[in-house]
């Protein structure tokens, strides 16, 4: 690689010297060293992605690979530590040998990028602590059973004879996490009291039926049963295997969690109903880094949140209109009512009601998929399936969210329903829903991201929350211009759910920097939204746990809104709403400040 630089730059010293030199030799030995340096900045992106992704086997997993397929990552302090030293000498390494000037303008993107999240990095290391191993939505003791049943696939003895290992695994990996809550509740960082009923509900579920009593066949158990079932091997050879996971179960699985158990109530006993992340050492200061990281922008919580007043109120104003549409008399508050306790806007609560409930969230996804050609100039490759949330994490898991697709094909993207309680999910917001976790919303802007051709991996597989959440909110409002939402009570669905994530700037601000108590922030939504109790319960213990997150959706909507009207002003004609979907999209998960360049340099293109 040296000696390529060394005869490019002595190309470019002759041709300056030559007096033969024109304009034109000029211009090819520029664009040779601009190639060059793209290639070898492509090397080193490369050579970074699978030196990186080499240390996370559950990542290797979630791509498709099966290399270190019995292992589970290092959730330890010292690997993240040694990860970090690894960002700090590549941030040193990219800055030092290439130069974006050198490079052509998606090269330049993808230096600019990993510099960002490198920075990025670094300068959010020191709150490595400030976070819940163990909570209602993310935590260790779902995603050990929900990693193993939707990634670890079994396709051969060996895949199987991995999985019992990681079964084996099971204890030790569970241990460094229980300690690493330990260590962190020492620092008085443990989440709030009511955590600990979810957490401790989730734990034993894993830990009930066959092998562990005499119940139905527990979680785990069940699912490499079923895997094991479909290899070509002789029943000797299953019973073997399942044999081996059995004692796994009770050798590993078990103990761990039992572990889990008993910490979990130990600090149940002393855990306190403080919600906010100003509770945290320092906690002023770590949400202020929370929000932006969210929202990528510097706007204060202050700022946030009259921003999501000013939203609740304008969305208020449209539902009024539907309430006149509809032939409703009486206030906003009391049609909220109405469309909580009237059973013809929910699916029966039964396994025939949910199975319907599946079945038309499907109908929805393929109908948007034949307009597709109407606003995109790309459609993903990869499938999409709708699934109901698994049992055993239903009663604490949010109400939908995504999965996205291996990058092989193996393995489709996942629209997840969680239908626990068949009145949070109505049958008004079906529509927005379906759009917003599935087409054109996360499957479309996750999977074409993985797709993209010529960009380096890094970008296929990064997340900016802002870009992609606020995208999957501007995907319930595209239909709305592209004619569905044709029953005003789907667009009062549609509403719903904006006015949802409006409401989420005020009770994440309210919670994290005006010191809120969960009861207030609850009855905030409540009172300013149509969803039920039971709802704005779970979705403020989630923005409890997860500070910040839930304010980059609106932001990140009206980004793209305010960019794509901005660029309709300004080109008339010209404007093409497929060309902008692929200028958004094209470029990955950005941050909102390259997305608006982004949007400045085509517009400035068309002329």
């Amino acid at each position: 690689m040296k000696k390529l630089l060394i005869l490019t730059t002595c190309a470019l010293a002759l041709t300056a010297c030559s007096p033969k030199a024109d304009t034109a030799s000029e211009t090819a030995s520029t664009e040779m060293q601009t190639t060059n340096q793209n290639e070898r900045i492509d090397t080193w992106f490369e050579e970074k992605f699978v030196e990186g992704v080499s240390h996370y086997p559950q990542f290797m997993t979630q791509l498709g690979m099966k290399t270190d397929y019995d292992k589970w990552n290092d959730p330890s302090h010292a690997f993240f530590l040694e990860r970090l030293e690894e960002t700090r000498a590549d941030l040193a390494y990219i800055k030092e040998h290439f130069n974006p000037a050198d490079l052509d303008e998606s090269h330049a993107l993808s230096y600019r990028l990993f510099v960002n999240s490198a920075e990025d990095d670094l300068a959010t290391a020191k709150w490595w602590d400030h976070s819940y191993g163990f909570n209602q939505m993310f935590g260790t003791q779902s995603g050990i059973p929900s990693f193993l049943i939707n990634n670890h696939r079994v396709s051969s003895v060996e895949d199987a004879q991995a999985y019992i290992a990681r079964l084996n695994g099971v204890k030790a990996y569970m241990g460094q996490h229980v300690e690493i809550a330990k260590a962190r509740a020492a620092k008085g960082i443990m989440p709030p009291l009511f955590v600990y009923d979810h957490v401790i509900r989730d734990t034993k579920n894993i830990i009930v039926g066959a092998p562990f009593d005499d119940g139905e066949t527990s979680t785990l158990l069940a699912d490499f049963q079923t895997k094991t079932e479909k290899l070509d091997i002789s029943a000797d050879e299953k019973k073997e295997l399942i044999e081996a996971a059995t004692t796994a179960l009770l050798t590993s699985v078990k103990p761990a969690y039992e572990g889990l158990l008993a910490e979990m109530k130990a600090q149940q006993a002393v855990a306190t109903t403080e919600d906010g992340a100003w509770k945290l050492p320092d906690g002023g200061a770590y949400y202020k880094s929370r929000l932006k990281q969210m929202t990528t922008t510097d706007m204060t919580a202050t700022e946030i949140h009259d921003l999501g007043l000013s939203e609740v109120a304008r969305i208020h104003a449209e539902m009024r209109a539907i309430m006149k549409q509809v032939g409703y008399e009486g206030t906003l508050q009391e049609f909220f009512s109405y469309l909580k306790t009237d059973p013809k806007f929910t699916y029966e609560d039964s396994d025939a009601g949910r199975d319907a409930y599946l079945a038309q969230a499907e109908t929805i996804i393929e109908t948007m998929k034949t307009r597709l050609d109407d606003v995109f100039m790309v459609k993903p490759k990869a499938d999409l399936i709708v699934k109901r949330v698994e049992a055993f994490r239903e009663k604490s898991a949010g109400k939908a969210f995504y999965n996205r697709p291996a990058p092989d094909g193996s393995r489709p993207g996942v629209f997840y329903a969680n239908l626990y309680q068949i009145t949070d999910m109505p049958k008004y917001q079906m529509e927005a829903l379906a759009y917003h976790e599935g087409i054109p919303g996360h499957h479309m802007q996750i999977a074409i991201q993985q797709e993209l051709e010529g960009l380096p991996k890094f970008r296929k597989f990064s997340g900016v929350t802002a870009y992609s959440e606020g995208w999957g909110l501007y995907s319930e409002y595209l239909p709305k211009e592209m004619g569905f939402y044709q029953d005003p009570y789907s667009d009062f669905g549609r509403l719903a759910m904006e006015l949802w994530r409006a409401a989420r700037l005020v009770v994440d601000t309210g919670l994290h920097d005006k010191k809120w108590t969960r009861e207030q922030a609850v009855s905030y939504l409540t009172t300013n939204t149509p969803n039920p109790e039971n709802d704005c319960i779970k979705a403020i213990e989630r923005y409890i746990v997860m500070p910040g997150q839930a304010t980059a959706y609106k932001i990140g909507m009206l980004k793209i809104l305010s960019l794509r009207e901005d660029a309709k002003a300004r080109l008339g004609d010209k404007f093409d709403i497929r060309e902008y979907h692929n200028v958004i999209i094209a470029s990955g998960p950005v941050p909102l400040n390259i997305m608006e360049e982004r949007v400045e340099a085509w517009i400035k293109s068309k002329g």
